[in-house]
């Protein structure tokens, strides 16, 4: 995890900084000293197409925190390529646990890389029982037939933002920029077998080994593992309106 924030990182390290008797602000001037604190750096390219005949479907989890795994699973495409070489990653990620739940990575936005994210997803299920809701943007291949027809079959509910507010799928957007910024990087000279091989990886890293502030340190599957704990939350612009925890 070259890329980790300094106060995961305090954390991960605490036992060895204490000896040292370096704290977590100490921590935050020696890597600053050494011009080794990470510089955020942000890409914007347009993955959604909501202009389409198919149906769109009500938001069904405004307000709702969820309170345990598998209650909602939220999921989105980002690009990792460039215009020479596109390619797309589609998500499906526990909105408790931020657990990966599935994961795909084409060079084209068609419809088959967000299902085979989703057959992955429904295959690692743990609570099978539990009533779950599956919440994306108003995308193309989120509305498409063959999308909404798995949904259907794996008995999951369909929820879909109403809004372009990009806070409306917060958690996926999150994770997004998560795997990019600290793992895959914006390398974009990797082949495709390269970088399925890479998202390979650094997804088995980020839900193993990375803690995650809104699940209190534990890791996304330590997360998943149990159903006692409730979530650290945020609110975004509007004080009027909760948006899931922090990353």
């Amino acid at each position: 995890m070259p890329r980790l924030g300094t106060r995961k990182l305090y954390y991960l390290l605490k036992d060895e900084l204490k000896v040292l008797g370096v704290g977590r602000d100490l921590l935050f001037r020696i890597l600053k000293a050494n011009h080794m604190l990470i510089i955020p750096k942000r890409q914007y390219h347009v993955t959604t197409n909501s202009h389409h005949r198919f149906r769109k479907h009500k938001n069904l989890i405004v307000d709702v925190i969820p309170d345990r795994p598998e209650q909602i699973w939220v999921s989105d495409i980002t690009y990792i390529g460039d215009r020479t070489n596109p390619m797309y990653l589609a998500l499906v990620t526990d909105a408790y646990s931020k657990q990966i739940m599935g994961y795909d990575v084409s060079d084209s936005l068609d419809v088959k890389g967000s299902i085979r994210a989703l057959k992955m997803a429904v295959r690692n299920r743990c609570y099978k029982p539990n009533t779950l809701v599956h919440h994306s943007d108003r995308g193309l291949q989120y509305c498409s037939n063959q999308y909404q027809s798995l949904l259907q079959k794996s008995k999951l509910r369909c929820s879909m933002t109403e809004s372009y507010d990009p806070y409306a799928n917060a958690v996926a957007e999150r994770v997004n920029g998560i795997l990019k910024a600290e793992f895959i990087g914006y390398n974009p000279t990797y082949k495709l077998p390269v970088m399925q091989q890479l998202v390979e990886d650094s997804i088995r890293i980020y839900n193993t080994c990375r803690p995650h502030y809104s699940c209190f340190m534990k890791t996304p599957r330590q997360m998943h593992q149990q159903q006692e704990i409730r979530i650290r939350t945020y609110k975004n612009k509007d004080p009027s309106k909760h948006v899931f925890a922090g990353i």
